[in-house]
């Protein structure tokens, strides 16, 4: 007996050790490799392609693009370029792509596209080392104190500095000192420029970034222009119009700083305009790209999310079947309804779920109703054992093939559905209720099949939806738990739920 609950508690710890395993299994996998609860989600994936024209001047060209890094905004699944009659060369230290060519002129036209993902983990985590100190512009003493009445005036403004600052330089009317200092057509990147001055006043480090807006369908648009202020340790994203703070989600930086998003030598009349498109992923299509974001690259490597679709498929049901175990070992162990043999049942499920439902249902009921009279024709003949079953084996391989035939003819699927049955265990269920109608009479084999049929449909309704395949597969670690949950229903030596009725006066005593 103490041994007995000591098992019993090695069994509880275990559960135990594993249900935390499991939770935090299931926390790392959707946090860091975007792993959905259900089934068929979907990463956006977005397209740029940057359209570079220009016209050369009969001689050498040499073009420099500024291109999206890996930083902690997005990430890059693939880049191509096409570029007939240059040489590509290797992205500089900035991460600019370069394209040159020895004589060229005429109108010219180059293209670099980019695909790339979304990193939700890490936006705007990653501290950046504090940029040099900017140095202040020169402005003479009008200017001056126009800039100072600036400074006066958003004092009672809401936001930040670089927010209030951002916000006068667009209200309308323009307040009078702004008005004064810029311009009377002023383009955005002229306001922009004015702001980083001011910003400089204040010893605020800052810089342009020009970017694409990833919007579905965006077609031949020029890069959108945001401000970016160095506060707190880390660069912070401004939007130019509206002064709101932080990266929007569906932005992608091209350039920073006074570095220009387009060089060309050798040509004149360059300009770069934006085309975007989206696409959807499967989130496990992308969980590779995001394991190699962390430590757990190489363990992703020998993971089952690495094999071929088709091993994958097969694992997928796999890993389904030992919660199909558990409904089984409930139904017999806690419920107590008796089966034809221990997992006959989880076998019938899966062919239930191979042949649909009803008719998968329909094929076994005419199977083993069909093999039940021919195998009282055989008890007549008195004989052995091996002979017996084998016999029975190969009536009901027979009975699939009448019934394939007459479904083929007949255009009836429920008949064809017939093949997907296992024969060796249809023909055992056919022994065995014939040996239990022999010797304890109809209705206790009438009831064998019954509960048979009943757990296999309760075991099919688990391994046959979607999002239990799903969970199961993409964490798998829930198997661990699902072992000791059987490993502990093994030391249940309690009354059956079948059995309170027989036993109840003896239950009330207790």
């Amino acid at each position: 007996m103490h041994q007995f609950l000591h098992v019993r508690r090695v069994l509880f710890i275990l559960l135990f050790l594993s249900i935390l395993l499991t939770g935090y299994s299931i926390y790392y996998k959707v946090k860091y490799w975007n792993f959905g609860l259900t089934p068929n989600k979907m990463t956006d994936v977005f397209i740029i392609d940057a359209h570079v024209s220009f016209t050369a001047l009969d001689g050498p060209v040499k073009v420099s693009l500024a291109t999206p890094k890996n930083d902690s905004n997005y990430k890059i699944l693939n880049e191509d370029v096409s570029a007939k009659g240059y040489v590509v060369e290797a992205k500089d230290k900035e991460g600019r792509a370069v394209f040159s060519a020895k004589n060229k002129k005429g109108k010219q036209n180059i293209y670099y596209r980019i695909t790339l993902y979304d990193n939700e983990d890490s936006r705007g985590k990653i501290r950046e080392k504090a940029p040099l100190e900017p140095k202040a512009p020169l402005y003479d003493e009008q200017q001056m104190q126009m800039i100072d009445n600036i400074f006066e005036d958003i004092q009672n403004m809401e936001g930040d500095f670089a927010q209030k600052i951002i916000l006068i330089f667009n209200e309308q009317p323009l307040n009078e000192s702004v008005s004064a200092l810029l311009p009377v057509k002023v383009s955005l990147k002229e306001k922009a420029a004015f702001i980083v001055d001011l910003l400089a006043l204040k010893n605020i480090p800052s810089r342009l970034v020009r970017g694409v807006y990833l919007e579905e369908g965006k077609k031949e648009t020029l890069a959108d222009l945001m401000l970016e202020v160095y506060e707190g340790g880390r660069w912070r994203l401004y939007d130019l119009r509206t002064g709101q703070e932080g990266l929007p989600k569906n932005f992608v930086p091209f350039q920073r700083g006074a570095i220009s998003l387009l060089d060309v030598e050798g040509g004149e009349k360059s300009s770069v305009r934006f085309s975007v498109l989206k696409s959807l992923t499967s989130s496990f299509a992308m969980a590779e790209h995001r394991s190699k974001l962390t430590s757990t690259g190489k363990l992703y490597a020998f993971s089952i999310y690495n094999l071929p679709l088709l091993a994958q498929n097969i694992l997928k049901w796999l890993m389904v079947f030992p919660l199909g175990i558990l409904v089984v070992v409930l139904m017999r162990n806690i419920v107590g309804v008796p089966t034809m043999g221990t997992f006959t049942p989880m076998l019938v499920a899966m062919s239930l779920v191979q042949t649909g439902f009803f008719a998968g249902l329909t094929c076994f009921g005419i199977i083993v109703l069909t093999g039940l009279m021919l195998r009282s024709l055989l008890s007549k003949l008195n004989l052995l054992l091996v002979p017996r079953i084998s016999a029975v084996v190969i009536f009901v391989i027979l009975i699939i093939e009448a019934m394939t035939i007459i479904g083929y003819h007949f255009d009836l699927s429920i008949s064809s559905s017939a093949v997907f049955f296992p024969i060796i265990i249809t023909a055992w269920i056919i022994e065995r209720a014939s040996i239990s109608w022999e010797e304890e009479g109809p209705k206790n084999a009438l009831t064998e099949i019954f509960y048979t049929l009943l757990t296999a449909v309760f075991t099919y309704i688990v391994i046959e939806s979607e999002y239990i395949r799903h969970f199961t597969f993409a964490f798998n670690e829930i198997n661990l738990v699902i072992l000791f949950v059987v490993m502990l229903l093994g030391t249940y030596t309690g009354y059956r739920l079948t059995e309170l009725k027989r036993f109840y006066p003896l239950v009330k005593e207790k």
